[in-house]
């Protein structure tokens, strides 16, 4: 593609709107702050011929340094630690909108986003685990001391971990019903571990810890919706993929399927990003552990329960 084939005379309103993945899954935060921002820093990487991939791994910089921020009680900390997430946010958001105008989708951008995320959340909860030690438990007289880093495993491992991936998966099974496997990047468990077998076994280091992790990434959420896996497979043996669907199937699917889009934003990014800054801001990020085990815990189980009753009640 020609450096500037993707702009076509087109408005920056426009380009914005080329750069959503669609209306059902882009939230009002994003649509209306993130995005505008990301687009104009899109634009301005890719007149640098910039790579949407080293934008992703600035990010991965950006959103390890703000956890570090809030490992500090202090404000002054405190607010970078929410600049940095800020802006770690915005180059996630950049480097998609790069390669959605500009053709430069990849799968290894699409892991090394993922992984983004996971080392922003790790440096942040680690970094919050550190600052509570020391600090003591409200309404008690001893300390937090290591107990905090059992709550902040349950919060993170064990809840934060399976609520972002599934919430992905259901995104990405949308996009697919609603625009077909140009519009989602759905991944199987069974294509990734065919690619990571066909890889050398030396010379090929990177791309086998990649798709190895990611293999593996694909396999727990495949795992975890054993209706949906069902009606999938019913659907390509009857219809060859979802291209093929009748119309009438496909609008029930996305009928049941789209109201659930707002809690898999909820589990994502910008709500929980808003509990950090609340909470460190407020010198109480041990209320960010509840919140992930208790209320989004909750969002989560009520998204993965409608959504395997939606795929078993789907008949043809």
């Amino acid at each position: 593609m020609n450096n500037n084939d993707w702009r076509k005379g087109r408005s920056f309103g426009e380009l914005l709107k080329a750069s959503f993945k669609s209306d059902d899954t882009e939230e009002w935060l994003d649509v209306h702050f993130t995005r505008p921002i990301g687009l104009f820093f899109a634009l301005g990487w890719i007149r640098l011929g910039v790579h949407p991939n080293v934008v992703t791994i600035l990010s991965i910089f950006l959103g390890a340094a703000a956890g570090v921020m809030f490992y500090f009680d202090d404000l002054w900390h405190n607010l970078c630690g929410v600049l940095l997430l800020m802006f770690a946010n915005f180059c996630d958001s950049t480097d998609g909108q790069m390669a959605r105008l500009t053709g430069q989708k990849t799968l290894i951008g699409r892991m090394l986003d993922g992984f983004a995320g996971d080392v922003w959340f790790f440096f942040i909860y680690c970094a919050i685990c550190l600052r509570l030690m020391p600090q003591q438990i409200p309404g008690l007289t001893m300390n937090w001391g290591v107990w905090i880093w059992l709550l902040g495993i349950v919060a993170g491992f064990l809840c934060h971990v399976p609520q972002a991936s599934l919430a992905d998966y259901y995104r990405q099974i949308h996009l697919l019903f609603l625009l077909g496997n140009e519009g989602s990047e759905l991944d199987t468990y069974a294509e990734q571990h065919r690619i990571c077998e066909q890889l050398p076994r030396k010379g090929a280091l990177l791309e086998r810890v990649f798709h190895g992790n990611y293999q593996n990434y694909c396999k727990s959420q495949e795992r975890r919706t054993p209706e949906f896996q069902r009606f999938y497979v019913r659907v390509k043996e009857r219809f060859s993929g979802v291209e093929n669907l009748p119309a009438d199937l496909r609008q029930r699917f996305l009928q049941g399927s789209r109201p659930l889009m707002p809690i898999t934003n909820i589990l994502s990014f910008n709500t929980r990003a808003i509990v950090i800054y609340a909470t460190c801001l407020l010198n109480c990020p041990w209320m960010l552990f509840l919140v992930d085990i208790m209320v989004f815990n909750t969002l989560y189980i009520y998204m993965h329960t409608k959504h395997e009753r939606l795929c078993k009640s789907l008949e043809f």
